[in-house]
C-alpha cells in the first residue's frame, strides 16, 4: 500500500486494514477525534513513545497554514477587503481543525512507520 493512500484513507501503516480513529469527534461540540491503541488486525502499536505526537503539532501548523494562505490568496483575487478575509480565515480553521488534527497525527505516524 502506497504512503498516499495510507494517509488518504487514514489506515493503519503496517497492514493497510484498520482505521486510525474510532471517532471523527464533533467541530461543535469541541470534541477531539479519538484514535486507536492498537491495530486490530496487525497489533501495531499506533502510540510508539510518550510524547510521539508532539511532532505532529508541526504538521497541523503547516497545513493550517497553507489553508490560510490559500483563502487569502483567494481573497486576495476577488478584492475582498482583509477583514473579511480574515473572518473567511477564522472560519475556515475554524472548521478544519478536526480534519487537520487526524490528518497530521496520520501523516506524523506514517513518517515514523517502521515495520514491526
Amino acid at each position: 500500500m502506497s504512503f498516499l493512500k495510507k494517509i488518504i484513507g487514514g489506515n493503519c501503516p503496517n497492514c493497510g486494514k484498520t482505521k486510525l480513529f474510532y471517532d471523527k469527534g464533533n467541530i461543535f461540540l469541541f470534541r477531539l477525534p479519538k484514535m486507536k491503541n492498537t491495530c486490530s488486525e496487525c497489533h501495531y502499536n499506533f502510540h510508539r513513545e510518550t510524547g510521539f505526537y508532539f511532532g505532529a503539532m508541526y504538521v497541523s501548523y503547516a497545513l493550517t497554514v497553507a489553508q490560510m494562505v490559500a483563502v487569502m490568496v483567494i481573497g486576495l483575487l476577488f478584492n475582498i477587503s482583509v477583514l473579511n478575509m480574515f473572518i473567511a480565515i477564522t472560519i475556515i480553521a475554524f472548521l478544519l481543525f478536526t480534519f487537520n488534527y487526524r490528518i497530521s497525527r496520520i501523516i506524523w505516524l506514517n513518517i515514523f512507520y517502521q515495520k514491526e
